[in-house]
């Protein structure tokens, strides 16, 4: 892991309604060397990716688009990838079962979040192997 692209080689799925928010995190995290598939903005979508692709960490709005994401939380929770809340919403807004995961109000300071993935990274189930 480099200084300067601590999340290199991280596979990390956003899942962001917000065009801005998204745009911000897709910069920031690929700066900081992750791989980004997204910012996908709409709930079928990222139930298809989440249940097609291989992610270590998942960045996932509440809100999309007025449906809430908590079926994609119930899925990478399944599939026992690291997951973060993005949203506006109060914690008490988030489903009990889900209460042990970091919810990040936005806006949001992107350094602190590059180090908070950082962090999820290592609970990842596996480490990703490079494409043959």
């Amino acid at each position: 892991m480099s200084l300067n692209r601590p999340l290199a080689g991280c596979r990390v799925l956003v899942v962001e309604d917000e065009y801005f928010i998204g745009d911000d995190l897709l910069e920031f995290l690929t700066a900081a060397g992750a791989t980004v598939i997204g910012p996908v903005p709409r709930l079928d979508q990222a139930l298809d990716q989440v249940r097609n692709d291989v992610f270590e960490v998942v960045i996932l709005d509440i809100n999309l688009r007025g449906e809430m994401s908590f079926p994609i939380a119930d899925e990478v929770r399944r599939q026992n990838i690291p997951f973060v809340f993005v949203t506006g919403y109060h914690k008490e807004a988030i489903p009990k079962c889900f209460a042990d995961v970091e919810r990040w109000e936005k806006p949001f300071n992107m350094e602190y979040f590059v180090e908070a993935i950082v962090r999820l990274r290592p609970q990842s189930r596996f480490a990703l192997q490079p494409p043959l």
